[in-house]
């Protein structure tokens, strides 16, 4: 890739390993010829109506509800451009700093961060913008289908004019330098290779927010 490329990703705030990816993407940005640009999914659309989740998993994504919507109605009051900034003052204070998503200190003060009215945060308490966000969802979700979360990347494949979509990668902690570009290098090696669907190993550590 010798031109600057776009690449989307598709994020829920919520989510403590697409944060790490996030982070991994904007170290990419510095070392590869790409621009990262950042849209909403959400974990609450995605596992709406699934009985068999536990409980104390329904009662996160009940919380979830709130990010997703504020981000939706900045978007839509600022231009989707002011994603990249929102995302990174809500991912901080809820991964770094441990916000409750339940607590408008949260939504004020990442409002604030990125020059927004603090007004926007009763987005979060209404579904009145549910359409817009269950469509940035679907757009990001159905090419990767409906068995993966978050996160979700778009890129430009091997072929001109081709996009390859793809969930993860799921790392801890987020490489830096050309160490980031290395492993995006080889994310898209597999990802546009025609066929290939996955490539997975167990967890054994959790979110390294480095």
């Amino acid at each position: 890739m010798t031109q600057r490329a776009t690449v989307d990703m598709w994020f829920d705030p919520l989510c403590p390993w697409a944060w790490i990816t996030s982070r991994w993407l904007l170290e990419v940005e510095k070392v590869r010829p790409l621009d990262v640009r950042f849209n909403v999914m959400s974990l609450s659309v995605l596992n709406e109506g699934r009985d068999e989740l536990p409980e104390n998993y329904k009662e996160l994504l009940a919380k979830g509800w709130g990010p997703v919507r504020l981000c939706i109605a900045a978007a839509e009051t600022a231009g989707p451009a002011v994603l990249r900034d929102l995302y990174t003052a809500l991912g901080t204070r809820i991964h770094l700093q441990k916000y409750d998503t339940q607590d408008p200190k949260l939504y004020r003060e990442a409002l604030a961060e990125v020059g927004l009215d603090a007004d926007l945060a009763e987005a979060v308490h209404t579904d009145s913008r549910d359409e817009a966000l269950r469509a940035s969802h679907n757009a990001g979700m159905k090419p990767v289908g409906t068995d993966v979360g978050t996160p979700v990347i778009h890129a430009p494949g091997p072929v001109e004019g081709e996009t390859v979509a793809f969930f993860g990668p799921v790392i801890t902690p987020a490489p830096k330098g050309e160490a980031a570009g290395r492993l995006w290098d080889g994310v898209m090696l597999v990802a546009g290779t025609p066929g290939f669907y996955e490539l997975k190993r167990s967890r054994d550590l959790g979110p390294i927010f480095d």
